[in-house]
């Protein structure tokens, strides 16, 4: 049973805490947050210790590992703090927000020992995994092209935009790790930003996005993201090859299709909620992070792994400011 400490009793960390408790392999400790009572009150249907520091966590000798759920600018400090106190750390995406920050503190980066694995959640998504499985396998081919369709059902609040340090290290940074799973190293990104509304824009932010990037291998991948879908959380992927083509499509809450005088093959919604739509996905990330653990191996998604999405969504930030396509060192 791995004993696990969640920083940050916001929104991911109520993911966070869900996921960890109904896993057989984990059990919740401590829930930490500096802000009111957002600690207590996550943590008490758990019955988990609460504390407002982090450094709680790191210090008690029964945590084993920490999930790292706090703001952005604190995602480094903490996890370098959890690993010097001999903590495996899953954190969440991105590992900052910006590059300058990672290699101020590249020293420590370099010098962790514990597992530390990020929480790119899509690459644990059963259909996502099942069509990256069919692509090394060759049964589409040498792979040419990969779209990836990402649009929220709504904006998040304006105050949370502004601090989020735009929509591609917030939003995008999923789907670059995803385009580098299933291509590998990016030679160049080009990308255009859309401001469809007013309220975003004034953030200085795009609330919709195209990205192409070309791979090594030649193979390119198409990135659609948008701020808001009225049919709910659009979240699709398609792989393309010589031999064929692959199709990861959205989730519905059944599959009953409707079909009278008025509609023919009408279905329900897709799921309107990431928890709900990625919630195998958070569950199959945990246990991947908490085997890892347990046998001493590298966790699949690493260190180096967060800096090339965060380097992508600075390059994406760039293209879409400037209209030019980046080139990348491979």
């Amino acid at each position: 049973m791995l004993n696990i400490a969640v920083i940050g009793a916001g929104r991911i960390g109520h993911v966070h805490a869900r996921t960890i408790a109904g896993h057989p392999k984990a059990s919740l400790a401590l829930v930490c947050d500096p802000v009111g009572d957002a600690a207590e009150q996550l943590a008490a249907p758990y019955g988990a210790r609460a504390a407002k520091d982090a450094e709680e966590a790191f210090a008690d000798p029964k945590v084993d590992a920490v999930i790292v759920g706090s703001p952005t600018p604190l995602h480094i400090p903490h996890l370098v703090a959890a690993a010097k106190a001999g903590k495996a750390v899953l954190c969440e995406k991105p590992i900052a927000l910006d590059m300058a920050d990672v290699e101020a503190a590249q020293t420590d980066l370099d010098a962790i020992s514990t597992p530390v694995m990020f929480g790119f959640n899509r690459r644990f998504d059963p259909s996502f995994a099942a069509v990256r499985a069919a692509v090394q396998e060759g049964r589409i081919g040498a792979l040419e092209q990969l779209t990836i369709i990402s649009r929220d059902p709504a904006a998040p609040p304006v105050e949370y935009i502004k601090v989020s340090g735009g929509i591609f290290r917030d939003m995008t940074i999923h789907d670059f790790d995803t385009a580098r799973f299933f291509l590998g190293d990016i030679v160049e990104l080009h990308a255009v930003g859309q401001n469809l509304d007013p309220a975003i824009k004034e953030t200085g932010d795009f609330d919709a996005a195209v990205v192409t990037l070309k791979a090594a291998s030649g193979a390119v991948a198409t990135i659609i993201n948008n701020r808001h879908c009225a049919s709910g959380y659009d979240q699709r992927l398609e792989a393309s090859g010589r031999n064929g083509a692959l199709f990861a499509e959205n989730i519905r809450g059944t599959t009953v299709r409707l079909s009278n005088a008025e509609v023919t093959d009408a279905q329900e919604p897709y799921l309107d909620f990431f928890l709900e739509r990625y919630a195998d996905a958070y569950r199959l990330e945990l246990s991947a992070f908490i085997e890892a653990v347990e046998a001493g191996t590298t966790p699949p998604t690493g260190i180096a792994d967060a800096v090339e999405a965060l380097r992508l969504a600075e390059a994406a930030t760039t293209s879409a400011r400037t209209g030019e396509v980046i080139r990348l060192a491979s």
